[in-house]
């Protein structure tokens, strides 16, 4: 049976600020102090082997950092092959293959070396546009970033197929062979509103999966996180916002996972104008999907009456993990306590960081430099004492997807210009560009064997020297 919260959304407003040992209204906007408990036992998670990327951002805390790979040479096109339809999700690899969705809800497999045609798998016919009754994207299959689970062998997908139903797909990594084809929309949830637009997530055996709205937030859709089962078929366990209506987790980067194995997702705008309903909103879920903590900002009614998300990008963990860094379309970044993310107007520190961000952060090595794709180019956060961050540089002449960083570069796709650009981390200055043709909105290339894959121009493209 699925699991879900029965308290309406004040009753789950009090119960949170209850335990979290403050009023369920807002706070005063100011920062909070810094605490002196002891940091949070979460750090990043392990890292992943340097020939695999098996998910989106690359480890499940969505670091989008290649760790080890040697310092990039130069930008070479090894190979480029034909994708048939648009492709949203970030390229995956593993075990020596490329994977790639498309909105056709076709998956391709290719040899990461020579760009060979491994397999292809056709799984239903894609939902049309107009059958929709808002939205951006025509057809709409597979939007959403797989998850490859290197231990099984197993690729894990959603794909939107007719009549309206969102399916979650395991594959043979190795022959493409469908595994398990399981219904993952939420029992009572309107499939014809909902959109699954945030990248798979992988934890203790469970296919972690986000929902959201359509563009235009039609319809009576809600923010939900579906976990299934791995090891065949299972009861569903969901997460459902509170909020009557809205409060979407449609972030591309889905789930950022903490070394514990919690959840940090954030929301989207609340029905309510007034009272907090999960509107606006980070969450901390534990492994079955019970909410432990969360985080809304002060002016979360504001937001919520502007349509002003807050997860309109994911949450990052920085500083060893001990912290959360968290910005939205406001433009204003938030540090969080991952022990404790302070309820409403709980915050570390806040401060404006651009004039909105979009999509999905990379973090460096250190856990200190934040990379944040905004409306009005990429910038970089420093994280300082006191806790407190500052922008450290800004290149205006990008309109970037998520970036990832690899070869001691920050790599970036400007998706309306249809360039790769490659960026000096500590600087911003352009070290690299490569044009590779016009791209979907939030496209991410990826990072895997001294590789960058590309998805653009209706071609899969790989480039060495990094």
């Amino acid at each position: 049976m699925p699991l879900r919260r029965a308290l309406p959304p004040l009753a789950w407003s009090l119960a949170w600020a209850l335990a979290a040992g403050c009023s369920p209204g807002p706070v005063a906007s100011r920062p909070r102090p810094a605490t002196t408990s002891p940091p949070s036992t979460a750090s990043a998670p392990p890292a992943t082997p340097l020939a695999d990327w098996p998910v989106f951002g690359h480890d499940p805390g969505r670091s989008a950092l290649q760790p080890g790979s040697p310092p990039a040479s130069g930008l070479r096109r090894a190979w480029s092959v034909p994708v048939p339809g648009a492709v949203y999700a970030q390229p995956v690899v593993a075990d020596g293959k490329v994977v790639v969705a498309t909105e056709t809800d076709q998956v391709l497999a290719f040899d990461a070396a020579t760009g060979r045609l491994a397999w292809s798998r056709s799984l239903g016919q894609p939902v049309p546009g107009s059958s929709l009754p808002c939205g951006d994207i025509d057809p709409s299959g597979i939007t959403s970033t797989p998850a490859v689970d290197t231990s099984s062998g197993t690729v894990w997908v959603v794909a939107f197929v007719q009549p309206h139903t969102h399916l979650l797909v395991g594959l043979d990594l190795s022959s493409g062979a469908v595994l398990s084809r399981r219904v993952a929309d939420p029992t009572g949830s309107d499939p014809v509103v909902q959109q699954q637009r945030g990248a798979l997530a992988l934890d203790s055996r469970q296919v972690l999966i986000p929902f959201g709205g359509l563009y235009g937030d039609c319809g009576d859709y809600h923010g939900f996180v579906v976990a299934m089962p791995e090891t065949g078929p299972g009861p569903q366990t969901v997460f459902q916002v509170p909020s009557r209506r809205q409060g979407g987790i449609w972030a591309p980067g889905g789930a950022t996972l903490t070394s514990s194995g919690d959840l940090l997702v954030a929301t989207g705008n609340g029905s309510s104008t007034s009272a907090f309903d999960g509107g606006n909103a980070v969450y901390r879920l534990t492994v079955g999907l019970l909410p432990a903590d969360y985080f809304a900002p002060a002016n979360f009614a504001a937001l919520s009456a502007s349509d002003t998300d807050l997860g309109s990008d994911g949450p990052s963990l920085v500083a060893g993990g001990s912290m959360v860094f968290q910005v939205g379309k406001e433009g204003v970044g938030y540090l969080l306590s991952a022990a404790h993310l302070g309820g409403v107007g709980g915050q570390l520190y806040s401060a404006r960081v651009c004039q909105g961000a979009y999509g999905a952060n990379a973090v460096d090595a250190s856990g200190q430099l934040v990379l944040v794709p905004c409306q009005d180019g990429l910038y970089a956060v420093r994280i300082g004492p006191g806790p407190s961050f500052r922008v450290a540089w800004h290149h205006p002449q990008l309109a970037p997807g998520p970036p990832v960083l690899a070869g001691g570069v920050v790599w970036v796709l400007d998706p309306q210009a249809g360039r790769l650009v490659g960026l000096d981390p500590a600087t911003g200055q352009v070290r690299f560009s490569q044009q590779v043709g016009p791209a979907t909105r939030f496209s991410a290339p990826a990072a895997a064997g001294g590789e960058l894959l590309v998805a653009a121009g209706g071609r899969l493209s790989a480039f060495e020297g990094i």
